[in-house]
This record gives structure tokens, C-alpha cells and sequence, in this order.
């Protein structure tokens, strides 16, 4: 039962701050540490990502469905749209198959605690560099270019390390590529769909002998995923109405604070 619990809240954690500049990973990292959650090969962190990308499939389903539609039906503007999620996709793809056995060796506190504050100074210099182009709240989706969309999936391949946040990496990257803040950030949902999508599917298959040696075994991950689809869904419908008005600023100092305090638990041995 404690197992069940753990999974639960390691689930809310994931969908709170999957989509939020501050590394789902990370925060996930240090729970598993203070809950003391034995995850094998980094399966339960990874596998009940999916709930986070079934709340994106589900927040966009009339989207979703209407540019895939459209894709069918020859729109020039739906093709686009695809090649560039695709485009964007393929960095971090190709970077994760390469690098998965390496990444897992650096999922630690201390990793995790440096990543968080360095990407907290570069959030604050991105929301300084672009602060008025970034202030514009016109969704501009469809006039992304291959280039920038390109630019977005380099940005993100530096999110595979611990602590960097996905979101945020691809955010940042959005900003720096000229896109306006609500324009990025809405990509990068839209690029946790394959991302996210393809890392689930292929740590499934790869640990699948190792799912009976996780706590609270398979049901943990059913009741994980499902945390983690519930309090995502509740983020991304905030997250998008905040960035109408708001900057990444309160995230970028919330990341620098965060990891100068994980870095001082670690410090101590308590983490």
C-alpha cells in the first residue's frame, strides 16, 4: 500500500512539473530520494511520462484532429506543421538512443542541483534578451519555420540532461529562435506528443523484465500514470493562461533557490 501511495504522489509531481520550466525529472529525482523509491533503470520515471502526454493529446484532441485531418486533405499549413514537429523531434531522438545508458549515470541530486540553477540564469537572460517580443500573446503556431523549428529540437537535445527541464530547454530555444513566449511554449507541448511518446514506449520494451521488480510492481505504474495525466492536464490549462500575461521570471528564480537547496541537502548527505 505504501508502495501505491509513493506512486501517487511521484505521479502528481510528474504532471505538475512536466510542463513547467523547472525539470519534471528533477523534482522527480528528489522525491524518489526522500520517498526512498527503489526505481529499476529509471523505468517508473520514465514509463508514467505517458500520462503527461495523454493530458497534451487530450487538452489539444480538436486540434490534433483537425490538423491531421487537414494533412490528409493536402493543407499546405497542416504539412508544415507536421514536418516541423518532426524536424524538431529527431535531435533529441537521436540523442536519446545514443545516450540513454550515459544519462542514467548522471540522475542525481548534485546533477540535478547544478542543471536547475544554470538553467534558471539562462531562463532570466532569455526573458531579459526577448521581454518585448516574448510579451505578445498571439499565437503564431503556423508561422514557424523549418529553421526554427529546427533551432527548438537543438535546444531540447541539452533537456536530456537531469534537472534541465524539457519544457523549459524547449521554451528558451523557442525564444532565442524568435518565436513570442505563448508560441513557444505551445510548441513545446506539442513536441512532448512524439518526444515523450517515442521515450515511454521505448523504455517499456527495453525494461519490460524489470516492471515486476518496481515497488507496488505494474499497478504502480497504472496509478502513476493516471496521478500524472490528472494534475498535468490541471498545469497546462493554468500555464497557458498565465503566459498570456505573465513571464517565465518567478519559474527562473523558483529553479535557482530549488537547486541551491538540493545542492545544500546533497551536500549534507540527506539526499
Amino acid at each position: 500500500m505504501i508502495a501505491i501511495i509513493h506512486a501517487i504522489i511521484l505521479g502528481i509531481v510528474e504532471g505538475l512539473t512536466e510542463f513547467l520550466p523547472i525539470s519534471s525529472t528533477g523534482h522527480i529525482i528528489v522525491a524518489k530520494n526522500v520517498l526512498g523509491y527503489q526505481d529499476a533503470a529509471q523505468t517508473f520515471t520514465v514509463v508514467i511520462q505517458i500520462g503527461a502526454v495523454g493530458a497534451i493529446a487530450w487538452y489539444y484532441r480538436i486540434d490534433l484532429w483537425k490538423r491531421i485531418t487537414q494533412f490528409f486533405e493536402g493543407s499546405k499549413s497542416a504539412q508544415k506543421f507536421w514536418i516541423n514537429l518532426v524536424i524538431a523531434t529527431i535531435p533529441a531522438g537521436l540523442a536519446g538512443l545514443a545516450l540513454d545508458k550515459t544519462m542514467e549515470k548522471y540522475s542525481v541530486p548534485s546533477t540535478v542541483a547544478v542543471a536547475l540553477i544554470i538553467g534558471g540564469v539562462i531562463l532570466l537572460m532569455a526573458e531579459k534578451k526577448f521581454a518585448t517580443a516574448s510579451h505578445t500573446t498571439k499565437l503564431e503556431l503556423d508561422e514557424i519555420t523549418p529553421k526554427q523549428a529546427l533551432g527548438v529540437g537543438l535546444a531540447q537535445v541539452v533537456s536530456l540532461i537531469p534537472g534541465v527541464s524539457r519544457s523549459g530547454a524547449t521554451i528558451v530555444g523557442g525564444m532565442f529562435a524568435g518565436l513570442n513566449r505563448l508560441t513557444a511554449a505551445t510548441f513545446s507541448f506539442y513536441m512532448s506528443l512524439p518526444i515523450l511518446g517515442l521515450a515511454c514506449l521505448y523504455k517499456l520494451v527495453k525494461a519490460r523484465h524489470e516492471l515486476g521488480n518496481l515497488p507496488g510492481g505494474s499497478l504502480s505504474l497504472v496509478v502513476g500514470t493516471i496521478a500524472a495525466f490528472i494534475s498535468a492536464l490541471a498545469v497546462v490549462s493554468w500555464l497557458l493562461k498565465y503566459i498570456s500575461n505573465h513571464d517565465f521570471k518567478p519559474f527562473a528564480y523558483y529553479r535557482i533557490l530549488f537547486g541551491m537547496f538540493v545542492l545544500i541537502l546533497a551536500g549534507l548527505g540527506l539526499l
